[in-house]
């Protein structure tokens, strides 16, 4: 099956986007008119999203499904808006890679915030489409994203938003039956996001690896003015600026991926955000059992990006950063003050997320090593992280009642060490002086009861690669209200992993 030929077709448009990148430079990026989807077909979409962007409900027009088709698979763009992929490079499982870039991505414009109650204090919003085909920046591959990795990406963004974690959004996915080849022969999907920019750690890294300082300088004053708005009169040099916003961010974010057991899998220089958003959902993955040296990635042999080393990556990759923009920056140590406060911002926010899990009030000398003990007692039986967490809810301060049932299902082996941490607990829990259905209702917004477990979203996909997208919207529909108990229908959802079920086995190109 061929390609179709795309051009610009205005009247089949839902969004008319303008593009303000461009006035950086021709050296920013390549105009790059997408491939498309042959027969293309909206195959699922976010109405929340949607909002963001002011755009209707494809269900309200019977018209509207195939326009959002046509528009999000890339295969017609306003004529007054060609589409553009930016240039970046960036450092790859610690090795620098060079010149990367849009491989397969495609900026197709930005767009005023529609819904401000959303809009995350940003003006506008980046709609980008993943998976039209080649760019220059492709190298060897061919541009296109397969609907088995566009369904991941889809759900985990809008997941992880509902999380309370910040992400892109995803707006919809498109299908089509074109082939693609990866380890075998799937069909080509393309995922269109959003974000208020798109901006990476590598884009610095490009520009100050050709010793193009003044194309750096123009490229912090823009993220600065674009990202950190509030910050932009700090009265400082705006790389300085810029390099310590993103790092408090990106400790926040880190506390957060920690905190809901997330791991992102390839934390490279070019995935990560500049505004400490999680970007590129390639071979993610939610902790089962509590693994600290737990990686989704096939690729990632070292476990250089396991749960347990995430911060201390993303603080090496701060460093990077930094690194690029020291020809900005007063002078180096500067820099190192700024990049060295991450680990104590990272610290304090990781304390105060555990803290709130345990459903603990204030602050006591003793709560570091109650949490710590908790998090060993995990290690030890490998108890599941998401629902040791959500059940712990179900805990009295009342040192007589027995431990609830269903924690001690899950610490078979450990019931002594199980019974002494809860004896510290219980006295700990005591000391706050309120009631334990309070405690338990703040815990239960605290703990999510459901997430995106891998062998859901396998199920999911074999579903829609036989036609059926049931399972996809069932897993949307749940990862719009993570922390609300379901009904006994839906109870194999929030139960972990059948033991029968294939340990997650995630390539790059997932």
């Amino acid at each position: 099956m061929r390609n179709p030929t795309p051009r610009p077709a205005p009247a089949a448009c839902v969004l008319h986007p303008v593009q303000t990148y461009h006035r950086l430079g021709p050296e920013f990026y390549a105009t790059t008119p997408p491939q498309g989807l042959p027969a293309p077909r909206l195959m699922i979409w976010s109405a929340e999203a949607a909002r963001l962007l002011g755009l209707p409900d494809p269900e309200s027009d019977p018209e509207l499904p195939a326009r959002w088709a046509a528009q999000f698979s890339g295969s017609a763009w306003p004529v007054d808006c060609p589409p553009l992929s930016t240039v970046y490079s960036g450092h790859q499982f610690g090795v620098w890679a060079g010149q990367l870039g849009d491989g397969r991505a495609h900026l197709i414009g930005e767009v005023a915030v529609a819904d401000p109650d959303q809009a995350a204090g940003y003006p506008s919003w980046e709609v980008q489409i993943k998976g039209a085909g080649r760019t220059p920046f492709s190298r060897m591959g061919d541009g296109r994203a397969v609907l088995r990795s566009s369904i991941r990406e889809f759900l985990a963004s809008e997941a992880m938003h509902h999380l309370g974690v910040p992400t892109t959004r995803a707006l919809c996915l498109v299908a089509s039956d074109l082939p693609v080849r990866r380890e075998s022969i799937e069909t080509a999907a393309v995922v269109t996001r959003l974000a208020p920019s798109f901006l990476r750690f590598g884009h610095f890294e490009h520009f100050a690896d050709r010793g193009a300082h003044d194309a750096l300088a123009r490229l912090a004053d823009y993220a600065l003015a674009r990202c950190f708005p509030d910050a932009a009169a700090a009265g400082e040099p705006a790389a300085l600026t810029l390099l310590r916003e993103t790092t408090r961010r990106t400790a926040h974010l880190l506390a957060q991926w920690q905190s809901v057991g997330f791991v992102h899998g390839v934390m490279n220089t070019d995935n990560m955000s500049l505004l400490g958003w999680t970007l590129d959902y390639g071979p993610y993955g939610f902790l089962n059992a509590y693994d600290p040296q737990y990686t989704p990635n096939t690729t990632d042999r070292n476990r250089r990006y396991c749960w347990y080393r995430q911060p201390w990556i993303a603080q090496w990759n701060l460093s990077a950063l930094a690194h690029a923009l020291l020809p900005l920056l007063p002078d180096a140590e500067a820099a190192a003050e700024v990049v060295g406060g991450f680990a104590e911002t990272f610290g304090a926010a990781l304390h105060a997320n555990l803290t709130a899990k345990l459903g603990l009030l204030g602050s006591e000398a003793g709560d570091p090593e109650l949490i710590q003990a908790w998090l060993e007692l995990l290690a030890a039986q490998r108890a599941d992280w998401t629902l040791s967490h959500r059940h712990l809810a179900q805990a009295t301060a009342d040192p007589q009642a027995p431990i609830p049932d269903v924690l001690q299902a899950m610490f078979p082996q450990t019931q002594t060490e199980l019974a002494a941490w809860f004896g510290r607990y219980r006295a700990r829990l005591a000391r706050q002086s309120e009631a334990d259905a309070a405690r338990a209702a703040r815990m239960n917004r605290t703990n999510p009861l459901f997430v995106l477990r891998h062998h859901l979203l396998q199920h999911a996909i074999d579903r829609a690669q036989d036609g059926d997208i049931s399972e996809t919207r069932t897993l949307l529909a749940l990862a719009r209200r993570p922390f609300d108990d379901v009904p006994p229908d839906r109870e194999r959802y929030v139960a972990p992993p059948p033991a029968d079920a294939p340990a997650p086995c995630l390539s790059c190109s997932s």
